[in-house]
């Protein structure tokens, strides 16, 4: 069973390497308002490309708004720098390797792979659902969205909007009553 993480408390902690880049830790992230970790599906997936081509393209409109973003999945890093590269992803940090223990921890589902995807990508064997979090820069979860299906995210449009108002009226976190 998926155990659903709460706001106002901390998350598990996350440490993934990353495309091109060292391992990003979620204990040194620092930033002025938000870190927003978005966990997709992997390179089998074409509205997971879709998904982050729109977060990259918003990407300086979060970091405007004093928001880090991370975008991770369990892909290796051969298709994870594929996902970077292929979809022209250069404005967002990209990580692999998630384990399925730290897919657990973060309350995330996960399925089996089911042969080749409508855009010619085998899936793999096992693989996370996808997921959006934003957390706080003391480690505690804001805001969560977890599904069980590649489609219905939502809207990195309409999350900047929220933004605005949770930045400006010190908005607190919701849906903290176990």
């Amino acid at each position: 069973m998926v155990k659903p993480l709460m706001p106002r408390q901390p998350v598990p902690g996350l440490v993934v390497p990353t495309v091109g880049g060292d391992n990003w830790r979620l204990q040194d992230q620092q930033p002025e308002n938000f870190t927003l970790v978005v966990f997709y599906r992997g390179y089998h997936c074409p509205i997971c490309k879709n998904y982050l081509v729109e977060l990259n393209r918003l990407a300086d409109d979060f970091a405007a708004k004093g928001v880090s973003v991370l975008a991770l999945s369990s892909d290796t890093e051969e298709r994870a720098t594929a996902v970077k590269n292929e979809w022209q992803l250069p404005n967002i940090t990209i990580g692999y390797d998630l384990t399925m223990q730290q897919a657990k921890d973060w309350g995330l589902y996960t399925s089996a792979g089911r042969g080749v995807t409508s855009i010619g990508v085998e899936e793999p064997e096992v693989f996370s659902e996808p997921a959006v979090y934003l957390l706080r820069p003391d480690g505690t979860l804001y805001w969560g969205n977890v599904s069980t299906m590649p489609f219905a995210r939502p809207h990195f449009k309409e999350l900047l909007g929220a933004l605005d108002f949770v930045i400006k009226n010190d908005y607190p976190a919701r849906g903290e009553l176990a």
